[in-house]
């Protein structure tokens, strides 16, 4: 069974695709999560859990879904993180997650595909997203074989440097000082459509007096300024004058 959590549609592409290619079940761990449910699933083929890189690091808001879901059946459980450059030392860290919860822990898969934490940094234009996407595809179509023959992802080797980036104390950091919600805001262009409230897998925004409104609980999956069909939602100045980005890719392609 194939399990996502995706903000922008990264990861979401990349679960349909290896889902495609293993002929299995796929579930979106985001409807599950808005919904404050927690998932009851069973499997006799390998657990696929897709999901994109938050800092290094498996998203703690995924994290917290899968220790807290019940699963039954097989054990083996592979990882496929989506990233803009790397993933660092995600490998250790998710590797440990695994044996915490009680699965055998089969490898992570890098893959990278257009960046989308416009929070922070600037998306590619629109050849490369797609260049990045269709290598993305066939990396994922390629490594599905190791999951049919049960084998081991190919070890990622991690440096001093990913060590650092994959810390307990940086990602720790991260959400503390830098996930935060209070920037997010709506300009004159917001036409009250809702679509930023129905993206939001928190539940954080909410329509008043026909305005977006963000409440304090935020994971930064950059969901809902990327959903605007007029850009007319800002994170303070940082991303003013910056492409968007949706995978609305799909999964079928050559």
């Amino acid at each position: 069974m194939v399990i996502y959590f995706s903000g922008t549609g990264n990861s979401r592409y990349a679960a349909e695709v290896i889902a495609s290619e293993l002929k299995d079940e796929l579930q979106d761990a985001g409807e599950y999560i808005k919904a404050g449910k927690r998932g009851v699933f069973s499997s006799e083929k390998p657990w696929v859990f897709v999901a994109p890189t938050y800092c290094w690091q498996l998203p703690k808001l995924f994290a917290e879904f899968i220790r807290k879901s019940g699963f039954s059946g097989i054990r083996n459980a592979y990882f496929i993180l989506t990233c803009g450059s790397e993933t660092g030392n995600a490998r250790a860290k998710t590797a440990r997650f695994c044996k915490e919860k009680g699965f055998i822990y089969k490898g992570l898969l890098e893959v990278v595909m257009p960046e989308n934490y416009v929070a922070l940094f600037s998306v590619p234009e629109e050849h490369e997203c797609r260049r990045l996407t269709e290598n993305a595809a066939h990396l994922l179509k390629e490594s599905a074989k190791y999951i049919r023959e049960g084998k081991n992802f190919p070890l990622i080797k991690a440096g001093t440097v990913d060590r650092i980036k994959s810390s307990s104390l940086l990602n720790v950091g991260f959400y503390g000082f830098v996930v935060k919600a209070k920037k997010f805001y709506a300009t004159d262009e917001c036409i009250s459509c809702g679509r930023c409230v129905k993206s939001c897998v928190l539940n954080n925004v909410r329509l008043v007096n026909g305005r977006p409104e963000w409440g304090k609980r935020c994971t930064h999956c950059m969901a809902c300024i990327s959903v605007c069909p007029e850009e007319a939602v800002e994170y303070g100045k940082r991303t003013v004058g910056k492409r968007r980005y949706l995978c609305h890719e799909k999964a079928y392609i050559k």
